[in-house]
């Protein structure tokens, strides 16, 4: 059984709100029918920058204290979040251990996020940028790790 580790990433959106993403049996193969596009991101073919945090540490510490976020940030594991004592809105995507958006909400600065029974891990960015990468329930992200943080056997 493997874990998350503390690094950087790339994150890739497949599917979309049509269904397209192969379905509950497509698994890791329905991204890699789609090696160079990330649906609803207006072209970006190149992924989206990722940061996970994988260790206590990392997790708490989350965005606070930073102006703004390039990319997005994974906590994992993790089921809610909240923005106590942060200086921007953010957009919430709760993810099931699938890496399929159960969930997405925007919070601003100083609210508390309601836990999601199902959710394992939770995708940050700056409010507004989940809409435009086409991150919305149902859709199935994927996660290409960097050297730094290898994924867990079950999502390979």
């Amino acid at each position: 059984m493997g874990r998350w580790r503390d690094g950087t990433g790339t994150l890739r959106v497949v599917g979309g709100a049509d269904g397209a993403d192969g379905g509950p049996g497509g698994g890791s193969n329905g991204a890699k029918e789609d090696p160079g596009g990330v649906a609803g991101s207006a072209g970006r073919a190149e992924g989206i920058p990722l940061t996970i945090a994988a260790s206590y540490r990392a997790r708490a510490r989350g965005l606070l204290g930073r102006d703004g976020l390039t990319g997005a940030l994974l906590l994992t594991p993790a089921s809610g979040v909240h923005t106590f004592r942060m200086r921007f809105a953010i957009d919430v995507a709760y993810l099931d251990r699938r890496l399929t958006v159960l969930d997405v909400h925007t919070l601003r600065p100083g609210r508390l996020g309601r836990p999601r029974l199902r959710s394992r891990h939770v995708l940050e960015a700056e409010a507004g940028a989940l809409e435009r990468w086409g991150v919305r329930r149902g859709v199935r992200v994927v996660i290409a790790p960097g050297p730094s943080a290898p994924p867990p056997s079950s999502v390979r």
